[in-house]
């Protein structure tokens, strides 16, 4: 697998200024109250339009905790998040719940597919959920489906796919509203090789050839080498912001 080499970026899509996450954790077991928790320490990241992006670092690291905020899952302690320029502390949970389903196409480890829905409903359930009429949203869907190569296996259920079949389903899933942002989380840690190389190819043509973002969280190099930018986090920090190493 080999990484991208052209330039797709245009305007600013994600930027975070000074950005800081801690919780409050309960300290009952030692006589009460709250201890508090820093996971981000002033993160600072701007992603333009069009980039394809990895983020890494240890357990622990803050990854998971980033990609919540910047999937509008989560909201910072302090700093900024921008999204298309709108500051999302500024949103109601009405208004977040409205940029994660329209803006926003999320891609798991564990693919998060429900079990008793064929494929098919599955990929057009984010266009129901927006209030899309069935047969519209199944149209979309099943064209996504032909897309990932996956058509004829429109009325499987997910317990009748392999897994990068499963995956190739949560990528149609999260590209059905058409949204300017995709998020995935390891979204290769339970295939095997092969498969990881070809789920990979996938969001690579999806950014090439459509322009769209892609942040993408692995803790494999391979992985990362089929981006085109690399932010490595340590401890809650970004130490690394640049070209993915050779």
């Amino acid at each position: 697998m080999r990484p991208l080499q052209e330039d797709m970026t245009g305007e600013s899509l994600i930027n975070v200024q000074d950005l800081c996450k801690i919780y409050s954790l309960d300290n009952g077991a030692k006589g009460g109250g709250t201890v508090n928790s820093q996971v981000l320490f002033d993160v600072n990241l701007s992603i333009s339009q069009g980039e394809f992006v990895a983020i890494m670092g240890h357990s622990g690291s803050g990854k998971s905790t980033l990609m919540n905020i910047l999937g509008c899952l989560d909201t910072p302690t302090s700093g900024h998040y921008r999204l298309s320029g709108r500051d999302i502390a500024s949103l109601t949970d009405d208004e977040l719940a409205r940029e994660r389903n329209r803006n926003i196409g999320f891609v798991f480890q564990g693919f998060n597919l429900l079990k008793r829905m064929t494929a098919l409903d599955n990929v057009a359930s984010p266009l129901l959920y927006a209030g899309v009429s069935r047969t519209e949203s199944r149209k979309r869907a099943l064209e996504l489906l032909h897309q990932t190569g996956l058509g004829k296996f429109a009325a499987y259920q997910p317990t009748q796919l392999s897994g990068g079949q499963q995956q190739r389903v949560a990528i149609s899933r999260a590209l059905v509203n058409n949204p300017q942002l995709i998020l995935a989380d390891e979204p290769t840690g339970n295939l095997d090789t092969q498969t990881s190389r070809e789920i990979m190819a996938i969001f690579q043509q999806l950014n090439r050839e459509q322009g769209i973002t892609i942040v993408l969280v692995t803790h494999e190099d391979d992985i990362a080498a089929c981006t085109r930018r690399l932010v490595r986090l340590q401890d809650g920090r970004v130490v690394h912001d640049g070209e993915v190493p050779a």
